[in-house]
């Protein structure tokens, strides 16, 4: 290391100004600054010279300069002590070069001996070099490894600095904490023995090397509880899946063991999921006697896909329960260090946490960090050094921790619950261990690290460890952990063996889940006809009058000053545009006290500027939103312009719709297509989870949709993908063509008493269409149309019927109405799932005779074509009008969509 790299070579200038300051103001400075000033007079350095300088030469400048090395020694340690602690159990650490040698500082052995004042820049006073370097390696390189410099906010530093420096040197559990900590590892490691053994060779992505997870977990959530946390959601994987279900969510194990046998639930609905995706609700009560509601939310294969749900959920508890207060609500996330690395949701997700939108009061990310993944190894895994850099973006402090020093672990537990409640900002524990077994029980790990495992086969788990160091320290006899060990797996085959049933605390439902329970799954017969969804004539006036004025002394832009002066004409004239008819929608369930949030890319004006839901004040940006001044007693428009995310935000609101089901929430992508980004959440959340886990959710998907000639990416929102996953009525896909129905199908979502996903086909042209109009008395009296017949044509002389739905009606009624085609009807087919079958035939009745096309503007292999003939057979159709077969959705010319789409309508009237 140069000679100019540390403090010992600063401008002494520097630091009699820092001196200075401190004299007037101790707080001028920072606290290690106080610290080290209150136990060195360098009043008489400094004293005696108007400029501060005249006696430093005279003092032992030699000696300064090795006060300010310490210093500089001290605080490189804070900075890099993590990359030399002792926090991996089963590898030896590779040279990161930590630079935190004698040399480095121009220090020596010589010095060791030597009192330095410095020590009161760590707190402990003037001590002895040794002492300061032995304080230091048990702080900052001991089992746990402390990032937090790079933070950028001073009181946070301190704080952390604070606790870390004042509590790591004297932790010392109690007796009964000391006794928790060995429970709760008596608790982990016999229940993952006991199922390998009894279920030998049986999947259970088994916690064995990770076990510390449970006592971590636990005094998160006790210490969380103490500091007024009511409820805790957490989000995590397969690894440990079971363990932390029976040891932390109180599941009882006849339940677990009814999954291993093979025996049904009691009550199911749909088909259900393996053991290891399932979720659960329990409560927890605390040593203390502090009661707190658990949720472990149902996760899929899809690792870190549940992230954004999990902070979805907790915002709307937070909205809904605790009234905004985060403090209340506390979202626990566990990752496997592969995943939280290589899965990008943990980028969007770590990107929301300070956003207005999508914040949450901070997370508490718990990484079980076994260093392989599958079978790939941490060295092929990621790029950066450590599976959390990530935390970096938003100044999260990281604490790496030894899963073999369970004190530690819990340690850090209590500190990252007690940071998240300070700050309510996010914070990582990453807690290195390893995984005794292969991926899953019946792998073979040696396959691909042979020296790895090698040495975890002859290892000691974390509880032996702890126990041996318990009793080798006389905190506890070798008879209790005996005691301990026995009575557990004589519990555990007795719930086997179904002889005795322990008692649990029961769980009493939250103000939302009682709401859940007062809905019901669907019927079919729930969409033979839709429930009335209109509105009173006074409603729509109340809703109007918002819409179109705005308060005194804003300044409006000149053309949101038109925006206004068209709503006012809509309603005074008696027909609705589309962008107005929404907005009729969102007031009318706000005026009953029901939420709307809405978020995407862009919603607040809307990507084809049709909404302008929010409004800013020309002169100052201030913002307003007309929807939220209806009446005194009303709920709040909740609109957020989204981060530039599809996966993280779509699964965000579907984590709020899951929570609440008097929320209308709503996801808009900017172009359709823009949802293939999160395939994920529409696989393995929005279409299958309540054929899998039981759960309802009402979540709406507004998806722009429609050729006009804008290429391949901006055509098509692959409506065949949806209706492909359409089955059993898990999902509402409709392509609207009517204000009035875009109003009725968001005030369905709420007016039923059960919940389905909404994914519509949304326009762009149509926004502002001349035919787009809707009269008013449909918004009163009216409800959701799922199939619109022709009333242009004379049924006697039909010889042809064209089916179709969304966009191309207009193409087909401009043709239709221009060469007054009596002869051929539109129908048109506004849902398609759940297919509307004895709507759809009733009016085809209407026409006998005649020949019946299905018409779409999509491609052949796309569309609703293979869809519509699932659901509703070859039978009544005589032709199909489509683009030709493609591999990608549209041309990307002009020129070639005008052809194309009159070709279209040309053979659709032929």
């Amino acid at each position: 290391m140069d000679q100019f790299s540390y403090i010992a070579n600063a401008d002494t200038a520097a630091i009699s100004d820092l001196y200075e300051s401190y004299l007037q103001d101790p707080n001028s400075v920072d606290i290690s600054w106080q610290n080290f000033f209150k136990g060195f007079d360098f009043h008489a350095a400094w004293s005696g010279s108007s400029n501060g300088q005249a006696n430093v030469a005279s003092t032992d400048s030699s000696m300064i300069q090795k006060e300010m090395a310490v210093i500089s020694l001290i605080k490189a340690f804070r900075s890099r002590g993590h990359l030399m602690a002792k926090t991996n159990p089963i590898r030896e650490r590779k040279n990161r070069q930590p630079r935190l040698d004698l040399k480095d500082y121009a220090l020596s052995d010589a010095d060791l001996d030597t009192k330095f004042q410095a020590g009161n820049f760590l707190g402990i006073g003037a001590v002895s070099l040794r002492t300061i370097l032995e304080s230091l390696n048990k702080i900052y390189a001991g089992s746990v490894g402390f990032e937090y410099a790079y933070i950028r906010e001073p009181e946070v530093k301190e704080w952390l600095r604070a606790k870390i420096e004042k509590e790591a040197l004297s932790f010392n559990p109690s007796i009964d904490e000391k006794k928790q900590i060995l429970e709760k590892l008596n608790e982990a490691v016999v229940f993952e023995n006991f199922l390998g053994t009894k279920y030998l060779g049986q999947k259970r992505f088994g916690l064995e090397g990770g076990e510390s997870t449970i006592p971590a977990l636990d005094a998160i959530i006790n210490r969380s509880a103490e500091l007024g946390v009511q409820e805790a959601m957490i989000g995590m994987a397969h690894r440990g899946r079971l363990n932390v279900l029976a040891n932390i969510m109180h599941k009882s194990y006849d339940a677990i063991f009814d999954g291993f046998e093979g025996n049904l639930p009691d009550q199911i609905h749909g088909d259900g999921d393996v053991k290891y995706h399932l979720g659960y609700s329990s409560k927890h009560i605390t040593p203390s006697g502090v009661e707190i509601s658990l949720k472990l939310a149902p996760n899929p294969s899809h690792l870190e896909a549940v992230n954004p749900l999990v902070e979805g959920f907790c915002r709307a508890r937070a909205d809904v329960h605790y009234e905004g207060d985060y403090d209340r609500i506390l979202p626990i996330l566990i990752h496997g260090d592969a995943a939280v690395a290589g899965q990008g949701i943990v980028y969007e997700v770590t990107q929301m946490a300070k956003l207005k939108g999508y914040e949450v009061g901070g997370t508490i990310h718990f990484v079980i960090n076994n260093q392989v993944g599958f079978t790939t190894d941490f060295e092929d895994a990621r790029s950066s050094i450590y599976c959390t850099d990530v935390a970096k973006i938003i100044d999260a402090p990281v604490f790496h921790v030894n899963g073999d020093d369970p004190e530690a672990v819990v340690f850090v537990s209590k500190m990252a619950a007690e940071f998240r409640q300070q700050f309510n900002r996010d914070v990582f524990i990453d807690m290195v261990c390893y995984r005794r077994n292969g991926h899953n029980e019946s792998d073979e790990p040696r396959f691909t690290q042979p020296t790895l495992y090698a040495n975890i086969t002859n290892h000691l788990n974390p509880r032996e460890l702890y126990n041996q160091k318990l009793i080798a320290r006389g905190d506890i006899d070798a008879k209790l952990a005996a005691e301990m060990d026995t009575e557990f797996k004589a519990e555990l085959q007795a719930r086997l063996d179904l002889i005795k049933q322990k008692i649990r605390p029961e769980y009493h439902p939250l103000k939302l889940d009682n709401r859940w329970a007062e809905l019901r799954y669907a019927e079919s017969v729930d969409f033979e006809n839709s429930p009335k969804t209109g509105i009173s004539k006074e409603t729509i006036d109340k809703i109007a009058s918002s819409l179109s004025k705005l308060p005194e002394g804003f300044s409006a832009l000149k053309q949101i000053e038109k925006v206004l002066s068209d709503r006012k004409a809509y309603f005074d004239n008696g027909t609705l545009n589309w962008a107005t008819a929404e907005a009729l929608a969102y007031g009318s369930l706000l005026v009953e006290g029901k939420s709307v949030r809405v978020s995407g890319q862009d919603v607040q004006r809307g990507t084809f500027s049709h909404r302008h839901a929010v409004l800013h004040d020309a002169n100052t940006n201030e913002s307003y939103i007309s929807l939220n001044h209806i009446q005194p007693d009303q709920e709040f428009l909740q609109i957020y312009n989204s981060l530039l995310s599809e996966y993280a935000v779509l699964g965000f609101e579907f984590g709020y719709a899951l929570a609440n089901p008097d929320a209308l929430v709503i996801w808009e992508a900017q172009f359709g297509d823009f949802a293939n980004g999160a395939q994920t959440m529409i696989d393995q959340f929005i279409s299958s989870q309540e054929s899998k886990w039981g759960t309802m959710n009402g979540l709406v998907m507004q998806l722009p949709h429609g050729y006009e000639g804008q290429g391949p990416e901006h055509s098509n929102a692959r409506p065949e993908r949806f209706l492909q996953l359409a089955a059993e009525e898990n999902i509402i896909v409709t392509n609207l063509t009517t204000p009035a129905n875009i109003f009725h199908a968001l005030r369905r979502q709420l007016a039923w008493n059960f919940r389905k996903p909404l994914v519509t086909m949304s326009p762009k042209s149509l926004f502002r269409h001349p035919k787009v109009m809707s009269p008013i008395s449909e918004f009163i009296d009216g409800s959701f149309q799922e199939v619109y017949g022709d009333n242009f044509v004379d049924a006697k002389k039909v010889k042809k019927v064209l089916l179709c739905t969304g966009k191309v009606y207009f193409d087909l009624l401009e043709r239709q109405e221009k060469e007054n085609r009596t002869d051929v009807a539109i129908v048109r087919v506004e849902q398609l799932h759940p297919f509307p079958a004895t709507k759809v035939q009733a009016e085809l009745d209407k026409y006998p005779k005649a020949k019946v096309a299905w018409v779409q503007e999509e491609p052949e292999n796309m569309g609703y074509w293979s869809f519509v003939i699932r659901e509703f057979g070859w039978k009544p159709f005589d032709s199909l009008v489509a683009r030709k077969k493609s591999a990608s959705p549209a041309t990307g010319f002009l020129k070639v969509h005008n052809i194309e789409q009159a070709e279209l309508v040309d053979r659709a009237f032929a």
